[in-house]
């Protein structure tokens, strides 16, 4: 037979066709490809294809007539099988119509799973398929029929087991481990170490505790500066102001090499901790240097005669730039991690940030209520900056330095002396991230007095505090997971009190 204009008729084309145009019974070929399931073997898995129901019986035997000859079943019974497999796969097995969750098999002998494997129609690679997803067979003796399995569904060992899904989904499901429930990490609440500081002075404008990066911890004890190495216990004298002079400040270089210290006559002296030498001394301030704070080369000093200094310690002039706005005591110094912006609080409860190219503050923020000596600069979020007001105050306020935006408050109910942003766990960030809500992950009592002063060890794990009770106490509050495995409370490990001086 011939189509019009003599076109050959395509044998696979069916008799229908004849009675369309010649431009509609044209038929398009492409190079996309339809796969077909209809050559799946199930057995693999111990899944049979379920049966059509018995409505579309009539349906399927009339599509019957309409499919390819040599299709034998078609891509219908292809689809409708894998849908079954999916179903299968997805709810579990059905038993009566009432879904029954999936069993974890049981670990049987190799013996029953190869048997299962040689029974199935499949080949040698098939067999290994077998081997590898397929559990074990059920038992003959056991009374009813065998319950089928899932088709990725594996028993195995695991220590310590990991659940990888999402909360609240249902791991039953897919056969997933069930991870061990979550322990909330356990901060010691007693110091490891007690230092005696005599004559720690109970001022909070002062700031006379700082740890270098070479871990070594400067305290200011009167007139004079003592130093306590943190590997050897080693406790070294650095310098004595004299009876007419006292330490007010101090603070480390950021390699740590260089120790700087503010004095009560308005002078900041640069030491050479590992010769005990001092280096120089600068004036410029006609009262007393509470706050310093380093930018590599460049030393900011602060004073109650409300003025900061810039200064280069590679020049020979005592200091670079004075920077003036604030109206009382500048209490506290903090320049950013990146060295270009200089946060200052002060006891006309003002927080300015200053660039490094100027002498005019470019922010200044008003929402204090007391006077500004904590402040910290984010590690994790560039422009994040956090300020903890006095006793009037009792916040700890968070500022966005890029957009010049008041971001939050959280309310503490005490004055706050210091702030850090701890860069291993940062706490911090996760309180701002759960918009600020009030979560203590701990408090940590054992001081008799207002704690003024803080710092943290190189490493991050262990902090230093100090009060006006005149002692130092160190926790170790954010340990190591080797130190964790190996002790399981630090803090009743106490190393007793000893003597800074």
């Amino acid at each position: 037979m011939e189509l019009p204009g003599n076109t050959p008729l395509p044998s696979f084309l069916p008799s229908s066709s004849l009675s369309q145009s010649s431009a509609a019974s044209r038929t398009i070929y492409s190079d996309r490809f339809i796969p077909s399931r209809t050559g799946s073997n199930f057995a693999l898995f111990d899944l049979s294809p379920s049966p059509p129901p018995a409505s579309s019986s009539s349906s399927s035997s009339s599509s019957s007539s309409r499919r390819s000859p040599g299709g034998s079943g078609g891509r219908e019974d292809g689809s409708g099988a894998y849908s079954a497999l999916l179903r299968t796969v997805l709810f579990g097995p059905d038993a009566g119509g009432v879904a029954v969750p999936p069993a974890t098999p049981d670990r049987g002998p190799l013996s029953a799973g190869r048997a299962s494997a040689s029974s199935s129609p499949a080949g040698a690679s098939g067999g290994g398929a077998a081997r590898s997803f397929s559990p074990a067979s059920t038992s003959s003796s056991s009374p009813g029929p065998a319950v089928r399995r899932n088709i990725f569904r594996y028993k195995t060992e695991v220590r310590g087991g990991i659940s990888l899904t999402p909360p609240g989904y249902d791991e039953g499901l897919l056969g997933a481990v069930a991870g061990p429930p979550k322990v909330s990490r356990k901060v010691p609440r007693s110091p490891y170490k007690v230092l005696d500081a005599p004559a720690l002075q109970d001022d909070f404008y002062l700031n006379l505790v700082d740890w270098s990066s070479n871990n070594v911890l400067a305290v200011g004890l009167g007139n004079c500066v003592y130093l306590w190495n943190a590997c050897s216990s080693k406790v070294t004298k650095l310098c004595d102001m004299g009876l007419d002079d006292s330490v007010c400040s101090v603070g480390w270089s950021q390699r740590g090499g260089h120790l700087a210290v503010g004095t009560n006559l308005g002078k900041v002296q640069i030491w050479d901790a590992s010769r005990c030498q001092r280096i120089r001394s600068m004036e410029g301030h006609r009262l007393r240097v509470g706050s310093l704070a380093w930018s590599s080369t460049i030393l900011s000093s602060g004073s109650r005669d409300k003025i900061i200094l810039h200064r280069d310690i590679r020049t020979q002039e005592d200091y670079a730039s004075k920077l003036t706005g604030h109206k009382s005591e500048v209490c506290g110094l903090k320049w950013s991690h990146d060295n270009r912006e200089l946060a200052s609080g002060g006891n006309d409860n003002r927080l300015f940030v200053w660039n490094q190219h100027s002498t005019k503050h470019v922010l200044k923020y008003s929402e204090h209520t007391a006077a500004v000596k904590a402040i910290a600069w984010s590690p994790h979020l560039h422009g994040l900056l956090a300020s903890g007001g006095g006793t009037a105050d009792r916040c700890i306020r968070f500022w966005n330095t890029t957009t010049n935006s008041y971001l939050s408050c959280m309310e503490t109910g005490s004055q706050v002396s210091l702030i850090y942003w701890v860069e291993l766990l940062n706490p911090l960030f996760l309180l701002l991230q759960k918009q600020l809500s009030s979560v203590v992950l701990a408090t940590l009592t054992g001081h008799t007095y207002r704690v003024l002063y803080l710092a943290v060890s190189p490493d991050g794990q262990t902090i230093v505090t100090g009060a006006g009770d005149e002692t130092l106490r160190f926790w170790n509050v954010f340990p190591s997971p080797k130190s964790r495995n190996t002790e399981n409370d630090i803090g009743a490990t106490s190393l007793g009190r000893t003597m800074i001086r």
